[in-house]
This record gives C-alpha cells, sequence and structure tokens, in this order.
C-alpha cells in the first residue's frame, strides 16, 4: 500500500491506496495534479488531533484513477530537483547511503531503514536527517558570493525567493520554515540598517508562523528546531567562554551543549531519553553532515546529468561524508548506556558544568585592594 495526502477543495484527506491504484500513484510528486474518483470520510477519533495538526480533516477511498499532471512552476522544480537528487544517489550509492544521502541533503527519509532509524535516535543524531537551519545556513552560504554582488534590496529579494524555493524543495518542512523565516528578518534587519540579535529573530519567526499556522505548536520538529536555535544562540554563547579549554574546541563543544540543553524536554518528553553518547557524536558527525548538505544539492544534480565515469568523481566526495556519519551512528548507538546509567551521565555532565561556571565566577570576581 501506498499513502498520499490529496488536497481537494482546499481541503487534505489521506488515501491509503491498493492495486492499480497504488501503481498509478507510486512515484507521484508533490503539488502533481490527480483526477480520480473516491469518497471522502471523516478522520477516526484516534488519530483526529495527529491529523489536525497536520491539516487532514479525513480520509479518502480512491476507487479510480484516471489522470495525472504536474503540477505548477515552483512544484516542478522542486520535484525535479528532488528526482535528480534519488537518481544520483540510487545509481552510484548502496541504497543505506542513498537514502541518508537524501535525508541529509533535502530530508527526504522515506526510504530509510528501521535499523538506520534506531542508530540514528539512538546515538543524537536524528536531527540530522530531518532538514533544518543548518541546511538554510549552508545554502545561503553557498550563494553568498553572488548574493553579495546584489545591491541590498535586489540582493534582500533574491534570498527571499532563494528561500522560497528551498522551501518548496523540502517540502515545508516546520524547522525550514523556522530557519528560512529567521534568515528573512535577518536579511531585512541589514538592509535597513537594524540590529538583529538572534533570540529576536527566533521570536519574531516564531510569533508569525504560529499567527499564519497555530497547528505548529503541536509539531516535535517546530519545538526540536526552536529549542535547538535558542539553545545555541544563548546557552552555547555562555557555556563556551566558560570551558577551560582552547577556542577551537570551545566553540563546537559549547554549540553542542548548548543545542543539547535546547531539546532536552522535548526530547524527553517525546522520545523517553536524552542520548548521553549524542555529546560526542554530535561533535564528530555535525562538521562532516554540514559538509554534505553544502555540497550535496550542486554535486547531486550535476552527477544526474553527467556520463559515468564522470558522476561517481562528482558525487564520491559527499559519498565518503555519508558514510563517516552512518557510520558514526552505529557507533554510538553501539556505545550508548543504559537509560538509568545515561541519565547518571548527564547528572555528572550537569555537575561539572556547574563547577566550571564557579570557577569561571571567582576567577572573573575582581580583586579588592588591600
Amino acid at each position: 500500500a501506498v499513502r498520499v495526502t490529496v488536497e481537494i477543495e482546499g481541503e487534505r484527506f489521506d488515501a491509503w491506496c491498493y492495486g492499480s491504484v497504488r501503481r498509478k500513484l507510486v512515484g507521484r510528486e508533490q503539488g502533481d495534479m490527480v483526477l480520480l474518483a473516491g469518497t471522502r470520510r471523516p478522520s477516526p477519533a484516534g488519530s483526529a488531533r495527529r491529523d489536525a495538526v497536520r491539516h487532514v480533516v479525513g480520509r479518502l477511498e480512491v476507487h479510480l484513477v484516471a489522470d495525472i499532471e504536474e503540477g505548477g512552476a515552483v512544484a516542478r522544480a522542486g520535484n525535479r530537483v528532488r528526482r535528480l537528487l534519488r537518481q544520483a544517489a540510487e545509481r552510484r550509492m548502496s541504497p543505506e547511503d542513498a537514502a541518508l544521502f537524501t535525508g541529509l541533503v533535502i530530508g527526504d527519509d522515506a526510504r530509510q531503514s528501521p535499523a538506520m532509524i534506531t542508530a540514528f535516535r539512538t546515538s543524537g543524531l536524528s536531527h540530522l536527517t530531518a532538514v533544518s537551519g543548518q541546511n538554510v545556513v549552508f545554502l545561503l552560504a553557498a550563494a553568498g558570493p553572488v548574493l553579495r554582488r546584489l545591491r541590498p534590496w535586489p540582493r534582500w529579494v533574491a534570498t527571499v525567493a532563494l528561500i522560497g524555493w528551498f522551501m518548496s524543495v523540502t517540502r515545508f518542512e516546520p524547522s525550514v520554515l523556522r530557519a528560512g523565516v529567521m534568515a528573512i528578518f535577518a536579511s531585512l534587519a541589514f538592509v535597513t540598517g537594524r540590529q538583529a540579535r538572534p533570540p529576536r529573530l527566533v521570536g519574531l519567526a516564531v510569533t508569525l508562523l504560529v499567527l499564519v499556522d497555530p497547528m505548529l505548536v503541536w509539531s516535535v520538529g517546530f519545538w526540536l528546531s526552536v529549542g535547538a536555535t535558542l539553545g545555541v544562540c544563548v546557552v552555547g554563547p555562555w557555556i563556551t567562554v566558560r570551558l577551560p579549554v582552547p577556542a577551537w574546541l570551545a566553540m563546537p563543544v559549547g554549540v553542542t551543549l548548548g543545542a543539547q540543553a535546547g531539546v532536552a524536554i522535548p526530547s524527553a518528553l517525546v522520545f523517553g531519553r536524552l542520548p548521553l553518547v549524542s555529546l560526542v557524536a554530535n561533535l564528530v558527525a555535525v562538521p562532516v553532515a554540514g559538509f554534505v548538505m553544502l555540497y550535496g544539492i550542486p554535486a547531486g544534480v550535476l552527477a544526474a546529468i553527467v556520463p559515468a565515469p564522470l558522476d561517481a568523481v562528482v558525487l564520491w566526495p559527499a559519498e565518503v561524508g555519508t558514510q563517516w556519519v552512518a557510520q558514526v551512528a552505529r557507533v554510538g548507538a553501539t556505545l550508548e548506556p543504559s537509560p538509568g546509567w545515561s541519565l547518571f551521565g548527564w547528572v555528572v555532565v550537569a555537575a561539572l558544568l556547574a563547577g566550571l561556571v564557579v570557577r569561571h565566577s571567582r576567577q572573573a570576581r575582581p580583586g579588592v585592594p588591600s
């Protein structure tokens, strides 16, 4: 069976399709236009709340699929990029690596195996396979040399268009919406000469998005995205300046601890635990995953259109990076202790941080002249 979400007269319905209907709908992309016959029913009582978060109002029993057409220009452009990335990865990578590559680059985790999903969750790296603010940052960094050549207002318009296109490619994930709106506000502040502090940008982005779509408050991905961003912006710098280690190490450690602090409560409530091994796993995996995110889209699109064996050469760096991240997740999942020992480890980490804070405060306190 295949599940599709269909929008009919402005309302969204989930449909489980079988047989000939399934064969016609397999591989269809977001935004495609479908002429079909079916029966609409309300959502079951047990899934009404979950459906409401996704703006789904009921179920659709599909009897017949008559005709299928591609969607509008924006949808076609996003779908084409996704298809090219999948084709390039599936042609040159193992099924496991190809599924992880598309997850890292555009958040398409539909083909990941249960074993891979479990390994990433256990090691605290599951956020890497969901498109996040990192992807938006890397996209804007890659486009920076071109954007900087434009005058301020044309640059802002181009930035908004680029972010909108990326939102379409990644199917408007909540974390990308948050990061994209933050980036739009930040670029607007730059153009108008105003100060843009990260916590304020987070507040503006969250307020606007929740006003537009109140159901976002029930999205776990939205909670984790906002929490991690606030942790990195507020807690991360506070920890970084207090760590008695070189600056090159204090920065990534502070950012990692800040992000973990920001997602601690939602992770514990939703997933039941906060992996201890995630502290080291993120330090080792995130830089490489960042490279794959930055390099993956242009390399994947290019690899899909150039002949062999040139496609393998183009995609090789991304393949190696993907395999590295996968191996870190597997090793991390193996090393993650039981929940009791993990909780004890977090208590030890908190105690060490508290000791560092006390020590830093004493050293920073001005002396009293004799």
